[in-house]
């Protein structure tokens, strides 16, 4: 049960990847054609910084249509 004080909603994901997608996904990462975005890391002491970061819109590679 979610806190009725966090403004997130509980939403249920369906997850149908095959096996030439994950193929096709490892190949991409291997030859650096993917690479992750992270613009910067905090200490898990320093939580709500990173919370604070990411919803003031800094955070790259989010996307706010969640």
């Amino acid at each position: 049960m979610l806190s009725p004080f966090v403004g997130q909603k509980l939403r249920t994901l369906v997850n149908s990847e095959n096996a030439e997608d994950l193929i096709v996904l490892t190949e991409l990462i291997e030859s650096g054609a993917v690479t992750p975005v992270v613009d910067r890391t905090y200490p898990l002491s320093e939580t709500p910084a990173a919370i604070r970061y990411m919803t003031e819109g800094h955070a790259r590679g989010k996307s706010s249509s969640v």
